[in-house]
């Protein structure tokens, strides 16, 4: 009886979790920039389009800085970017172009001054977003749908890669087919670690952030879970001053949006998970306490 009551505590947890959701919009302001990404720091917000970038000072959201490239130039097309060390460092590609070229490039984030960069080549793909974690690099190198007929490869060969600080390649993850159908003819766009360690994605157009963690065996990354979230795709940004913010874009209406975090409501919700993944409906002979697992089953399915 104790065991019944304690998984109907949980399902009831669980709908209490869903209604009051996870992320909740605290401001928002418009940026003529906010095509690709964001990346921020403790005092601005860098807002990135594919071949400029834009620094706002993040109390007044007022312009300070800019950086706008040639048209014609080497810069191309500008994806996710991140700030580590007083520098701004940003996925590109020269997507749609094929064969698809990569680079990191680099700015300095106090005066927006070009300052390098590190090209892959051709060796993995669309280079969509750059982040950090443990002292190691992770980028994610893109396929898409609706180039296979260009590249003879789709979204299932989109890899995550991680780097040393020479760029040496050390691992490498592919993302499982729950997730990659998910990006439909694109792929994935934003992706930044959370203060949890996990690794959040973003496609390119669903209101969804997909929730990772690295395998204990094999090659493919795990899904934890798929959130709903406000805005549609692209770049992705923790605020790491702040861990109880994160940074999105609406590409469509040029916004920039910051939202609150209930992380200690998704770290619950992914503890209570595993505790019900653990139970066993079919080793019990008792139909109510059956019942109660398999309800708990469905009712983690559906957040």
């Amino acid at each position: 009886m104790k065991k019944i009551l304690m998984i109907w505590m949980i399902i009831t947890s669980l709908n209490l979790i869903a209604q009051s959701g996870h992320f909740e919009v605290r401001e928002q302001f418009a940026a003529p920039e906010a095509r690709q990404g964001v990346a921020v720091d403790k005092d601005y917000i860098y807002v990135v389009g594919s071949q400029q970038i834009a620094k706002y000072d993040k109390k007044t959201y007022t312009v300070v800085k800019k950086w706008i490239g040639k048209e014609t130039g080497q810069i191309i097309h500008l994806d996710s970017g991140v700030i580590i060390d007083g520098k701004l460092y940003c996925a590109h590609s020269n997507y749609p172009g094929v064969p698809m070229t990569s680079s990191v490039e680099i700015w300095d984030a106090e005066t927006l001054e070009h300052i390098g960069n590190h090209s892959f080549g051709i060796n993995w793909g669309s280079c969509t977003w750059i982040d950090r974690l443990d002292g190691y690099w992770y980028a994610t190198f893109a396929h898409y749908n609706k180039l296979k007929d260009l590249t003879g490869k789709g979204v299932e060969w989109t890899l995550l890669v991680k780097f040393d600080d020479d760029w040496n390649s050390k691992e490498s993850w592919t993302y499982p087919k729950e997730v990659t159908d998910k990006f439909g003819r694109m792929s994935n766009s934003g992706g930044s670690f959370g203060p949890d360690g996990l690794l959040y994605l973003s496609g390119h157009d669903a209101p969804e952030l997909y929730v990772m963690k690295f395998p204990e065996k094999g090659s493919v990354m795990e899904l934890v879970e798929i959130l709903p979230i406000n805005n549609a795709g692209q770049g992705i940004a923790w605020d790491r001053s702040n861990s109880n913010y994160i940074f999105t874009i609406k590409k469509k209406e040029r916004l920039v949006i910051m939202k609150d975090v209930e992380i200690k409501k998704i770290a619950k919700k992914q503890e209570i998970r595993k505790v019900v993944l653990e139970l066993k409906p079919y080793e019990t002979t008792n139909n109510e306490l059956r019942l109660a697992v398999l309800s708990a089953r469905i009712s983690i399915s559906l957040l």
